[in-house]
Parts: C-alpha cells; structure tokens; sequence
C-alpha cells in the first residue's frame, strides 16, 4: 500500500511540475502581492517591517488558494479519481498523498522564497528564521483545510470562489497563529507558543482532513 501511494504521489508531484506554468503562476502570485505592499504603504522601512510577517503569510495562503482548484479536477475529469476511489488503499490516504503531492510541488517552494522576501521588508536574523519555519509547519495545514474546500466544490459551476468563501474563513486562525510568532520574535518575546499551537493544528489536521476530504470525494464521485 504503501509505494503505491508513494507512486502517486510521484505521479502527482511529476505532472504539476510538466505544467511549469502552474508552479511559476504560483511562485509569481507570491512575489507580486507581497511586492505591491510597498508600493501602497510607502518605502518607509520600520513601517515595512511591522506589517510583513502579516503580507507574507496573506501572500502565501492567496497564492496556496488559487492553485486548489486543479487539485481533484483533472483526475475527476478523465475517470482517475474514480479508478483511486475502487482501488484497495483507502480513498483517505490517496487524498493524503495527492495533498502532499501539492504541497511539495507548489507551497513548498514559497516556503523556501519567504527568507529572501521577507529580508526585502525589512526583517532580520531570527524573525526570517521564525517566518520559514511557521510556514513550514503552516502552509501544510492551509493545504490540507483547502483540499477539503476543493473536494466539496469538486464538479460545481464556479466552483473557485465557491471554494474561497468556504475555506478562507477557516485559514483565520493559521494565519493569526503564523504570523503572530513571527510579529513575537519580531520584539523579542516568546514566539514558542504560537508555533506550538501551528503544530498542534497540524497533528489533528493530518488525520481528520483526509477522512473530510474522502467524504465530499465520494460525495462528488457519486
């Protein structure tokens, strides 16, 4: 059970990475949203600081969002998601799979771009070091309460901002929690907290949103 799941999840991993122009829309969204805040604010730096772990972290779970969408579409389209659903391993764990699939492919490399992006609002040292890690243990949530939202919304006319209005009330707290540990080290106080409660949101996330997910799929499928 296990490599077939891992050969999904290479699969997945493979034919977001042929479409380039997925990952670059992506990796682009970030960039210009977060690019745009000095533009609107004004270049005064204390200023740029004191609001970037807030546009990093809105920047990141925008750009987490529009690329959901295609998550379950192309497989229900062409009859695979039907074929995973009959298959022997569990619908939730081939979910599982395709989400990290996702995450590894498109939220991943963000991830590894919020150092220099936020370097260029005005953090430093620690805070850039907190920033990574909060989205690191972060952004895998977003993905997983998105994956639910793309799965209910799976086959429905306009379904992208139906997706939206859903999900992103419930992106509130990760985004409250991620961005708090970064404003936290920011002044020096006790960020642990805030990135604990990060982790404590993934641990229940990893087993209960596969099992939400498999529900609205099958939903979907029938």
């Amino acid at each position: 059970m296990g490599r077939s799941l891992w050969t999904l999840m290479q699969r997945d991993v493979s034919l977001i990475v042929m479409r380039r122009q997925d990952v670059l829309t992506v990796v682009a969204f970030f960039i210009i949203v977060i690019t745009l805040f000095p533009l609107t604010i004004g270049p005064e730096p204390e200023k740029l600081r004191t609001i970037a772990p807030g546009a990093v972290w809105v920047a990141a779970a925008l750009a987490s969002l529009i690329s959901l969408d295609r998550l379950f579409a192309d497989d229900w389209r062409d009859g695979t998601l039907e074929q995973l659903a009959l298959s022997p391993q569990p619908l939730a764990l081939v979910a599982l799979a395709k989400v990290a699939a996702h995450w590894c492919s498109l939220s991943l490399p963000l991830v590894a771009l919020s150092p220099a992006l936020g370097y260029s609002l005005g953090m430093q040292g620690l805070e850039l070091a907190v920033l990574a890690l909060s989205l690191l243990i972060g952004t895998p949530v977003l993905s997983l309460i998105g994956a639910i939202g793309a799965a209910l919304t799976l086959g429905v006319r306009a379904g992208g901002a139906l997706m939206a209005l859903l999900i992103l009330p419930l992106y509130v707290p990760v985004l409250v929690l991620g961005a708090g540990a970064v404003t936290e080290a920011m002044y020096d106080s006790i960020f642990h907290a805030h990135l604990s409660l990060l982790g404590a949101g993934l641990a229940l996330a990893l087993p209960l949103a596969p099992l939400a997910i498999a529900g609205a799929l099958r939903i979907a499928l029938d």
